[in-house]
């Protein structure tokens, strides 16, 4: 094994993955609202008509650079193709860029965050570990700002387009959990490329009780050249926050400033299923 010193500090990390992809749409019948298939058609839901098998591949970069104990950078970029053997129509391919950027207002501490070695059951804090650490009381005389920048953009032929349920979304949480432009409703905007900023604040209040406030700014679009950094969405989100030792974090929060009304959310961390790293859904 070599570690080439120049690059040692950026904690680089290489990353690949090989997936098989399979879809089945079903109609969903005898409710109020209509079912898919009625409501939209294959201009509207590209995908809608068939769901062909894919083989997916990915490759990526993270890197964590030492900056020393009160500024954190997390960036990570990847290239994922998605081939569609029977029928090549749906065939694309997408490049992610997520830049997270952490100031702790006191320095950092030894995070409770998820460890990506820890199964679902597991919260040791190192491989080797017997047990896991003790709740601990105290969130850093804790305090944290935080701007993130996720852009998100998918490359096809002319021929192709990319289905509807590969398609990334942006409004209370996408199909990962994960949350975006959180006053607005589940999957409000969809699109093949998509463009978000999120502006955040924490800080411990008692105990493993915290205090949050985040800004989105996002926007989605069907074509790269709709990305761009203006006609953005926003919403408002503040609340409370809990983090107990190898626990995960839960967030219980409001969100508003959308125009489409207001959510109450109650979210927790998806590192109860442990920290190694999945597939996304899309």
């Amino acid at each position: 094994m070599y570690e080439w010193p120049a690059i040692r500090k950026l904690n680089l990390a290489l990353l690949g993955e090989v997936n098989g992809r399979f879809v089945s749409l079903r109609g969903n019948h005898g409710q109020s609202s209509p079912s898919i298939e009625q409501a939209y058609t294959e201009a509207t839901a590209t995908g809608l008509a068939t769901q062909p098998g894919f083989i997916q591949l990915g490759e990526g970069v993270r890197i964590k650079p030492s900056l020393g104990e009160y500024f954190q950078l997390n960036y990570f970029g990847s290239f994922q193709q998605f081939f569609a053997p029977s029928n090549s129509h749906y065939s694309f391919m997408r490049w992610t860029v997520d830049l997270n950027h952490t100031f702790s207002l006191y320095g950092s501490t030894q995070s409770s965050g998820p460890k990506e070695t820890n199964g679902p059951d597991e919260c040791v804090p190192a491989p080797g570990a017997d047990k896991c650490p003790p709740i601990s009381y105290l969130r850093n005389l804790e305090g944290s700002i935080g701007v993130r920048l996720l852009l998100s953009e998918s490359i096809h032929s002319a021929s192709s387009v990319v289905p509807f349920y590969f398609q990334p979304t942006l409004g209370g949480s996408d199909i990962n959990g994960n949350p975006s432009l959180s006053s607005f409703q589940d999957y409000r905007f969809r699109g093949a490329n998509i463009l978000l900023l999120r502006e955040s604040f924490e800080h411990s209040i008692w105990g493993p009780f915290g205090f949050t406030f985040m800004a989105d700014q996002g926007k989605e679009g069907l074509n790269r050249g709709d990305i761009a950094f203006d006609h953005l969405k926003h919403s408002f989100a503040s609340g409370i926050t809990l983090r107990a030792g190898g626990f995960p974090m839960i967030y219980i929060l409001y969100a508003w400033g959308g125009g489409e009304g207001h959510h109450t959310i109650f979210n927790m961390n998806t590192s109860l299923l442990g920290g190694s790293a999945r597939p996304s859904l899309f």
